[in-house]
């Protein structure tokens, strides 16, 4: 009976193993919103991480993080570090390309709580005499990965970050559009 029980157990294990190995490996996460205020008024608060905090979801899951910044004040080349509590963790963002007015490039790496590397894109179009702001997110999931997109759903879970994010951005945006 043991051995029928530990039999059942490893085949079950193998079948998990094998689903979890024939899932998706890329992942992309993508939000889109229109601003009432020019390219280079909403790309300037994107393209300045210095500008982050005052939009950034994260930055709300964790009033204290701390921030470090490298390289010039934006644009290409420039980079934050943050370690915060659970939610925000530990990482690294690097703006990797800069196209004025257009798009905000970046290569993500997270250290905690879960490491891993994403890369990111803000594209800003002209929409009549608004600006359409577009974030997206790709990366590629390990083993780990996407054993827990089998629970949790990247899209759902990112993606309405990524909707509080542009929509602060456009309160900023907007706000200062009018000033």
């Amino acid at each position: 009976m043991l051995l029928k029980i530990l039999v059942a157990v490893a085949v079950l294990i193998v079948l998990l193993v094998i689903v979890i190995a024939t899932r998706p490996t890329d992942f992309r996460v993508m939000r889109s919103i229109n601003v009432s205020a020019a390219q280079w008024t909403v790309y300037d608060h994107v393209n300045d991480l210095h500008k982050w905090d005052a939009w950034s979801p994260w930055a709300k899951l964790d009033p204290n993080a701390k921030n470090s910044f490298e390289g010039p004040a934006a644009g290409t080349g420039a980079a934050m570090t943050w370690a915060g509590n659970n939610e925000v963790g530990e990482g690294r963002m690097t703006l990797t390309e800069s196209r004025p007015n257009e798009l905000v490039r970046f290569r993500l790496e997270f250290y905690k709580p879960m490491a891993g590397t994403s890369d990111a894109e803000f594209t800003f179009k002209p929409q009549g005499n608004q600006t359409e702001v577009t974030w997206t997110m790709t990366g590629k999931n390990n083993f780990i990965g996407k054993a827990m997109c089998m629970i949790m759903n990247m899209d759902k879970m990112i993606g309405g970050q990524f909707e509080q994010g542009l929509a602060s951005l456009k309160s900023i945006a907007e706000g200062g559009a009018k000033k």
